[in-house]
């Protein structure tokens, strides 16, 4: 299954994202997390120390690499060029299973805290003027694009802040969005976009209360959310704690709980590969018109293979 943590900045996105991925991985669950947001802080979060430097190559450093190894054979590919990012696959592609033996996860993959993560690559100086944050998030969107998951198997996104997040179709990629709310009136004002949003395309979003100090706190919650609002974390002395570097004590109780809701929410989730792959096509085709014809030279609805149909059977009919 497929997680995104999104929200405000600073609204502890990366924490939960953090926390839960190592929630998920401490219980044995097969699990990857990716850092994509433009603030590549999650593998401290995790617990990489402040002056260690995450080792494993940026997903968006290799983007050529990554796409040459998933079109595979697929002739519906002349060559990387004429592939976006939100070419889906087809027939020949190569499909992913969560760390497989397959050259994104041996080359991408480091493992911290126990967790095995990737890292989309940071915003460099050289991007300054001339690329959005959205064309390194594309390596993102072609491995899950490619990742077909099965039940128990988690990927864990911790996404760019604010509803930035839905200016492409890297949203429609997952199985449950977690949207982190503060307890303010700012917060609840990007939930509301996202919501909005997310109501299109009828993508599944829980809200995650975070930063809760008190009754008052979680009253405004429940006021402004209402329904959506899954669970919440209160404020938390070990995550202080950890993020001033001190301390190896565990989660208070009511936070283990609130994880142990999330994941329950996300198993809770039907894997839907049916409207998986009617919204990979769905964008792939708007963005092709948009730009990525123009861009290419070439029609890129060619590259929809009709008789392709994501999931566990794809594996073994498309391979």
């Amino acid at each position: 299954m497929r997680v995104a943590f999104v929200g405000k900045g600073g609204s502890g996105k990366t924490t939960l994202s953090a926390l839960f991925s190592r929630h998920l991985a401490h219980s044995g669950a097969p699990v990857v997390a990716i850092d994509g947001d433009v603030n590549q802080h999650l593998a401290h979060a995790l617990g990489l120390d402040e002056d260690e430097v995450f080792a494993a190559p940026p997903l968006s450093a290799r983007t050529g690499e990554i796409k040459e190894y998933l079109r595979g054979t697929n002739p519906r590919i002349p060559s990387i060029e004429a592939m976006v990012k939100t070419t889906p696959p087809g027939r020949g592609s190569r499909l992913l299973r969560l760390l497989g033996d397959d050259e994104i996860h041996s080359h991408h993959v480091q493992e911290v805290s126990g967790v095995p993560l990737m890292v989309t690559g940071a915003f460099a100086e050289s991007d300054l003027g001339v690329a959005c944050y959205h064309s390194k998030l594309g390596a993102v969107e072609l491995y899950l694009n490619h990742l077909v998951d099965g039940p128990g198997e988690y990927v864990v996104v911790d996404m760019t802040a604010g509803a930035d997040a839905f200016a492409s179709g890297l949203f429609t990629r997952f199985d449950m969005t977690f949207l982190v709310v503060e307890p303010t009136r700012k917060s609840v004002s990007v939930y509301r976009q996202y919501r909005d949003h997310a109501a299109e395309l009828d993508v599944p979003v829980a809200v995650v209360g975070n930063k809760v100090t008190g009754e008052d706190d979680l009253l405004f919650l429940k006021e402004h959310v209402g329904d959506d609002l899954l669970a919440h974390f209160a404020h938390s002395s070990y995550v202080r704690a950890k993020e001033q570097g001190r301390g190896h004590g565990e989660l208070e109780p009511h936070n283990t709980r609130t994880l142990d809701l999330l994941r329950a929410a996300v198993d809770a989730r039907p894997k839907d590969w049916a409207a998986f792959q009617k919204h990979a096509v769905e964008f792939h085709l708007r963005n092709a018109a948009a730009w990525a014809n123009e861009a290419t030279g070439q029609d890129l609805a060619a590259q929809v293979d009709p008789d392709f149909h994501h999931g566990p059977a794809a594996l073994t009919v498309f391979a």
